[in-house]
């Protein structure tokens, strides 16, 4: 039990047996007054109160987090232990078969395997692999789960044995959810209990999770964010995060939305504010009254995009509203009571009489101003009054040339799962497809998809109230367009069909085809073949229109140029018109049986009619049935042949699934790190590197070495699959590192991609040969780059594959956060050059051999390490390096060769 320093643990009144760590307790003693404080800083304060007394809290950190002013700049690190970490598959799947090795060597070392379990509650949901390859008809989701299980058979085995292997770690399987809105529905608790000294201890729920989007939780007041592959795993063997002193940007709501106005409308416009302010690497936490006419679903839609905003995370404090959400989706009345206890007991309650938190910034929101908007058509912070629709996409697309990958988004979709849709080589032409008369601005996709706006009964009624009227009058979607209905829970299927409303988006072609992330990562399937050919001969912009979160160009499909983000009501407006070419504010959305104009007002419902049949049709007995077999899995999942037992068995000739080699031969002490001596450069690269970059997640290129492995392995070119869903085989993945097609390595001239000369042969061959002839040669590797190096999506194997090509430490001009932590988490040694300097500044070419000097005496955080680099002449270049290892945990991470290594000794030397 860690000791209580500030006396703060009491009771918690009116719930027997149940103990807090009280916050108010730090006045009492005089160690600051917390009442003032955002409820985001609060929570963060309970979490170092609760842990004060163990090694990772230093002296002095809940006192200084106790007087926060809001004013940041401090460079001070406090530790962050969250309470669970939550994972979807394509980033859940590396965080298994490292647990799954760890176990082996475990075994190796003569040890109890089943010691190698999660330290901290873990939940996985698999939601990023299902694509929409069947759509409109009644058997298109049988036909696309059918598909998702042929392709990712031995992925979900994997996961069918971590389900019952692991005590602390579950698993929903295919079929049932995404991640967030599961999250949203049953997997937060909002106050956790856990066993402590004899007595349940209440605490904020917390977590991590390995998508962007895990903020949508914060709309019931969970403070949690989305965090890399290796953190993850460090936080769940028992690790804590270590965080600067937050900066927090208040957003005051005044009055109300408009009737007709949605939430997905406020989002939008939210997203093209918080942009314009500024709120990177920022927390936001919102007030005022008028987040009193806001539901929980409406606040989660908000806090959905706090990535496309910018923030780190974005919180609405537990309120009246938050109850009310708790009880109707089916959470215990008691738990529901013990949770408000718990927040008004700690100040973390919130009123409209509240006075209003000392932020670092603010900013302010009419709800009375927002307007029906769409975003795009590349972006989601440009939004776009719906009169104003056309203009926006002729403004983009009247002769312009496609972006390029703008910020590294490209990299964070592929990171999180999605990848460009790859007609299959046996597909056919869809039978609603017809001979289609394509333009620009045609609308080839209509998706009601993603949590964002699936988990909200208000926009996803008012679909179906929509396709109701349209259906009434005789309104058909054009054949053109590929529709699909994609919810985030199998709750939604079950009230639209008690409203009656499923039936008429059905006739609409909105029929269900997966209970997963579909188009809104990407995987929305192969366009018809007679809609694919016409935009490629013709080569058209044309459009996808969806209820998603990003719509950077090729996002949705590579055929897609052009994509709008929209509430799931004007998803099927549009696919209605069947084309981004109109003012739905005062041109026809078609032509009823009649002949006659039917206008978009015609059909859209009022805000009455769409809370009435809400609170009619949404009931608590829906959550209590789906979520009461939410692990189980359908007959798929629970007919897969896979191990049972406290060891994975590896298959030798999986191509999907092998045991990484992170832990064999590990010694059971770590040795001292050494100066690195006779070092060559694998890499010289540029500025804004991103991780995909360094380790893509699309398409296997039939030239790489990949290719070559998989080819050697037995499997056909249509069974390569992607990058990230071969995460589980290390033998894909570091002949991938650095294997992107667009990456441009100095060293290999103007050759691009994964490229690089051998020295001193001088031969120009593939970056992975070359590392496996260096290592072969004893010799140890470096990587030289410029600014932002590491930046997208927080990817673990792009410090998992380095590790594997030999590379021993990056050189570069500044690092992107998360990266930096997965480089230290798997031993590979991040150094910065000094302000002012870079690679050409001292005029290096990378041909030289380095010399690190100042690892062997001990490293501390922010310490020096002195390079020499030799030129072929002879002649040497000294300069000094920071060791951007930020703390002392990072010191110890790295002495030990990561994270993993040294959570597997400590377990072992616990016999």
């Amino acid at each position: 039990m860690p000791e209580d320093r500030f006396g703060a643990r009491a009771a918690l009144g009116g719930v027997d047996g149940v103990d807090l760590y009280r916050l108010d307790r730090l006045a009492s003693v005089g160690v600051g007054d917390p009442s003032g404080l955002p409820v985001t800083v609060k929570i963060l304060l309970e979490n170092l109160l609760r842990h004060s007394g163990e090694s990772h809290v230093g002296e002095g950190d809940v006192e200084a987090l106790a007087r926060w002013s809001g004013t940041g700049g401090d460079d001070r690190e406090r530790a962050f232990t969250p309470a669970r970490v939550l994972l979807q598959d394509f980033t859940g799947v590396p965080a298994v078969v490292d647990l799954a090795a760890m176990r082996s060597a475990m075994a190796r070392a003569g040890g109890d395997p089943s010691r190698v379990d999660p330290l901290v509650p873990a939940d996985l949901v698999v939601d990023h692999s299902v694509q929409v390859d069947s759509f409109g008809t009644a058997g298109a989701y049988a036909a696309n789960i059918e598909r998702e299980y042929e392709r990712n058979r031995e992925r979900y085995e994997l996961l069918r044995w971590a389900q019952q292997a692991f005590h602390g770690f579950r698993v929903v399987p295919p079929g049932m959810g995404i991640v967030h809105q599961v999250n949203l529905e049953y997997l937060a608790p909002v106050i956790a209990l856990r066993d402590l000294d004899g007595r349940r201890v209440a605490l904020p729920d917390t977590l991590v999770g390995t998508d962007s989007h895990t903020p949508m939780v914060n709309g019931i007041g969970v403070l949690g964010w989305g965090v890399g592959g290796i953190e993850a795993e460090a936080c769940l063997l028992g690790q804590p995060l270590f965080l600067l002193t937050p900066i927090v940007v208040g957003v005051r709501f005044h009055n109300a939305l408009q009737p007709g106005v949605t939430a997905t409308d406020l989002v939008l416009t939210l997203t093209e504010l918080l942009r314009k302010h500024g709120v990177v690497g920022k927390f936001v936490e919102f007030c005022g009254s008028g987040l009193s006419a806001l539901t929980a679903a409406d606040r989660a839609t908000m806090s959905n995009m706090s990535p496309e905003f910018g923030a780190t995370a974005s919180l609405f404090p537990v309120d009246a509203q938050t109850l009310r959400y708790l009880r109707d989706s089916g959470r215990d009345p008691a738990h529901v009571d013990m949770v408000e206890r718990y927040c008004r007991e700690q100040g973390m309650f919130r009123t409209d009489e509240d006075r209003v938190p000392r932020f670092s910034e603010m900013v302010e929101l009419d709800l009375a101003s927002v307007e029906p908007s769409v975003a795009g058509p590349r972006r989601p912070q440009d939004r776009v009054t719906l009169s104003r629709v056309w203009e926006s996409f002729t403004a983009v697309f009247g002769g312009s040339e496609p972006p390029a990958d703008g910020n590294g988004q490209i990299s964070r979709w592929t990171g999180e799962g999605g990848h460009p849709a790859v007609p299959d080589p046996e597909s056919h032409p869809h039978p609603h497809a017809g001979s289609a008369r394509l333009g620009a601005g045609s609308v080839v996709i209509a998706a009601i998809t993603s949590c964002t706006n699936t988990s909200n009964p208000s926009v996803m009624v008012g679909a179906g109230l929509v396709a109701k009227r349209a259906v009434e009058r005789g309104l058909r979607v054009p054949g053109h367009v590929k529709t699909s209905l994609a919810p985030g829970s199998r709750v939604v299927t079950d009230y639209l069909e008690r409203a009656g409303l499923l039936e008429h988006l059905n006739a609409l072609r909105f029929n269900l085809v997966g209970y997963g992330c579909t188009t809104c990562i990407g995987n929305s399937g192969p366009l018809p073949d007679a809609v694919s050919t016409a935009v490629e001969e013709g080569d058209l912009a044309v459009v996808a229109v969806l209820s998603g979160n990003r719509n950077f160009e090729g996002r949705i499909h590579p055929q897609v140029k052009a994509s709008y983000l929209a509430s799931p009501p004007l998803v099927v407006a549009y696919a209605l018109a069947g084309t981004v070419h109109c003012d739905l504010t005062r041109d026809p959305i078609g032509r009823d049986r009649d002949g006659r104009p039917v206008m978009l007002h015609e059909l859209w419902p009022s805000s009455e009619e769409v809370a009435s049949t809400v609170r009619e049709v949404v009931g608590r007995d829906m959550f209590d049935r789906e979520y009461s077999r939410i692990f189980d899995g359908d007959d798929h999942w629970k007919l897969l042949e896979a191990p049972t037992g406290s060891m994975f068995d590896w298959q030798a000739d999986s191509t999907y699934v092998r045991e990484p080699p992170f832990f064999t031969d590990m010694a059971p002490e770590p040795g001292t790190p050494g100066d690195i001596e006779g070092a060559r450069v694998l890499a010289l690269l540029g500025d804004s590197i991103t991780t995909d970059h360094i380790s893509p997640a699309g398409v296997i290129s039939r030239t790489s070495p990949a290719a070559a492995y998989l080819t050697e392995h037995g499997v056909d070119v249509r069974d390569f699959n992607t990058y990230g869903a071969r995460r589980g085989n290390h033998e894909v993945m570091v002949r991938g590192t650095f294997a992107n097609i667009r990456l441009r390595n100095r060293l290999a001239g103007d050759r691009e991609g994964g490229f690089t000369e051998h020295l001193p042969s001088g031969e120009v061959t593939t970056i992975f040969d070359a590392s496996m002839r260096y290592q072969e040669a004893g010799i140890p590797l470096l990587i030289i780059a410029g600014r932002e190096y590491g930046s997208g999506s927080s990817r673990d194997w792009a410090a998992k594959g380095p590790l594997l090509l030999g590379v021993r430490a990056v050189v570069a001009e500044s690092y992107e956060r998360i990266h930096r932590a997965n480089l230290v988490g798997m031993g590979i040694l991040p150094l910065q050059f000094r302000p002012g300097e870079s690679a050409a500044s001292l005029g290096l070419s990378g041909r030289e051999t380095y010399r690190l000097d100042g690892i062997s005496g001990g490293l501390t955080p922010g310490g020096e390490v002195r390079v020499t680099a030799r030129a072929e002449d002879g002649s040497e270049t000294m300069f000094a390096t920071v060791a951007r290892l930020d703390s002392l945990t990072d010191v110890d991470y790295h002495r030990h060769g990561g994270v993993l290594p040294l959570v597997l000794r400590q377990l072992m030397s616990r016999g």
